[in-house]
């Protein structure tokens, strides 16, 4: 048996309390891959580990353990390889260093084996993706599985414009794909994020789609941008597109963004059709709340947008088709959001105002 790794770690750790044990174990783990004792690594990261899969290969050795809360760390070791375990709630990052590149993937493949549960089958769901950027862990992508209608049982939550563009933009198909931004903008509860929702589900079979989670990051780290526009599979046939959801990107896109924003704009269109995107099939979508003429004008220049959608309120006409009363409803209409707010029984968070001589009920 080699050296234990401690001893084969060629630099000086200096620990304070700041430091866990979690943290020495992922010290100790690099030693003979640092020295070249075990120069090849391989590594898995699972959503899903089965419950008592201890993901270790027969006949390892444990060398260190540490748990803190539902998070663990574990070192073990094996002829001519070492295993690192990072647990955390379901997930796991499984890595192993070896003396050869086959070593440490036949150890990673048993130590993976049936170690993850199958998603329950939910045919009305679609699997979308989800990027952050950790404190530890840097830019990581997990995957989960969304409730999304079908665009027959929601475009009725949209005013007949808006749900005529919507309605062409779910059949879009990749040779029908000119630019690569989708805007959505428009005062917000009038059903952007759920038209997206079912957007994923209508291109699933040929569209990747992840939301952006921290899209003020993404722009102003380069390390960041540049894993996304790489990209991560989900496992499915190659070839496919993929759709990078950035929601409320207010400040991103108004016409003043160039100045508040620095090169955070320059680089989202360089994501569309610029340098970065070139050779890659990236789609990327933008929510916001402005108005159309708040927008920067690169944004919105002919050719750079596959759709420019503006989804409004319905009109008082439409919103008491799908309410089935007039009660509570504006002349101006309602948005998505108060008209589930009256179905409920709740009032809409806006303020009713009495105009005399007029109907009541108008939202400010």
């Amino acid at each position: 048996m080699s050296a234990n790794p401690e001893s084969a770690l060629p630099i000086r750790l200096n620990v304070d309390d700041g430091d866990s044990p979690s943290d020495i174990v992922d010290a100790l783990f690099l030693g003979r891959f640092t020295t070249g004792e075990q120069p090849y690594s391989h590594s898995s990261t699972l959503d899903r580990v089965r419950s008592g899969a201890t993901l270790m290969p027969p006949a390892a050795r444990v060398l260190r353990a540490a748990r803190d809360g539902d998070r663990s760390a574990t070192l073990a070791e094996g002829e001519g390889w070492t295993l690192l375990i990072s647990r955390w709630n379901r997930g796991a990052d499984v890595t192993v260093t070896a003396t050869s590149a086959e070593l440490a993937e036949e150890v990673l493949a048993r130590a993976t084996d049936g170690a993850q549960d199958e998603p329950e089958p939910q045919p009305d769901n679609v699997a979308m993706g989800f990027w952050y950027v950790s404190p530890r862990r840097g830019p990581n992508r997990t995957t989960r599985q969304i409730t999304a209608g079908t665009w027959d049982e929601i475009s009725a939550n949209y005013t007949a414009p808006v749900a005529d563009a919507m309605g062409r933009l779910m059949k879009v198909t990749p040779d029908d794909i000119a630019g690569r931004l989708l805007l959505l903008h428009g005062p917000p509860g009038t059903g952007k994020t759920s038209a997206l929702r079912t957007l994923a589900r209508s291109w699933r079979d040929w569209c990747q789609v992840d939301c952006v989670l921290d899209p003020e990051q993404l722009f102003n780290d380069v390390g960041y941008l540049t894993d996304i526009a790489i990209g991560e599979d989900d496992g499915s046939a190659g070839g496919r597109w993929r759709l990078l959801l950035l929601e409320d990107c207010d400040e991103l896109i108004r016409g003043e963004a160039k100045h508040t924003a620095g090169q955070a704009l320059s680089r989202l269109l360089n994501l569309t059709d610029g340098l970065l995107g070139q050779g890659r099939k990236v789609l990327v979508g933008v929510t916001t709340n402005e108005d159309l003429e708040r927008l920067h004008p690169a944004v919105v220049r002919p050719g750079r947008c596959l759709a420019r959608i503006e989804v409004g309120s319905l009109t008082r006409e439409e919103s008491v088709s799908w309410l089935g009363t007039e009660e509570g409803i504006g002349r101006d209409g309602a948005t998505l959001a108060e008209l589930y707010a009256l179905r409920r029984g709740s009032a809409p968070a806006s303020v009713p105002k009495q105009d005399a001589g007029a109907n009541a009920g108008l939202y400010l």
